[in-house]
């Protein structure tokens, strides 16, 4: 996807992030605005991705989670699905957790997308389970530096 800049926010949320967020979770899929919004953005490292227009397009974070990072609130506007996008905010994400010296990561897919993460190289551990009253994979991959 050519053009497309990512942000990196440390602690809080940007109002743009949260914008995608409650549009793509909250207003599409119907995640409760308490699970999406969840108190945890302080902890999280937000990634928000900027077309050549300076619209927010797309989002995801990293967080700490144990002895691994964990990839969450992974995003992008319905209208963008398909572009690319997804795999640069990936990219981006994973070039990070590397700079952070970081080898192991971790993430909860819905069950649509497994094979989106599957296709950049993560691996599905255990069974289906669901948050909020969602269908989710869990998903791992090592990192290689």
């Amino acid at each position: 996807m050519s053009a497309t800049t990512i942000e990196l926010h440390e602690g809080r949320a940007p109002a743009d992030c949260v914008a995608i967020r409650r549009r793509v979770f909250i207003e599409e899929q119907g995640v409760p605005e308490a699970d999406e919004l969840d108190g945890h953005d302080a902890e999280r490292t937000h990634f928000l991705a900027r077309d050549a227009q300076g619209r927010a397009i797309g989002c995801a974070c990293l967080r700490s989670y144990g002895a691994k990072h964990k990839v969450e609130r992974v995003a992008v506007l319905p209208e963008l699905r398909g572009s690319g996008l997804g795999r640069t905010l990936m990219d981006a994400v994973e070039a990070h957790a590397r700079k952070l010296g970081q080898c192991d990561l971790m993430l909860h897919a819905q069950a649509t997308v497994v094979e989106f993460y599957s296709k950049l190289g993560w691996e599905s551990v255990g069974a289906i389970f669901y948050e909020a009253g969602i269908a989710h994979q869990k998903m791992e991959k090592r990192l290689i530096r």
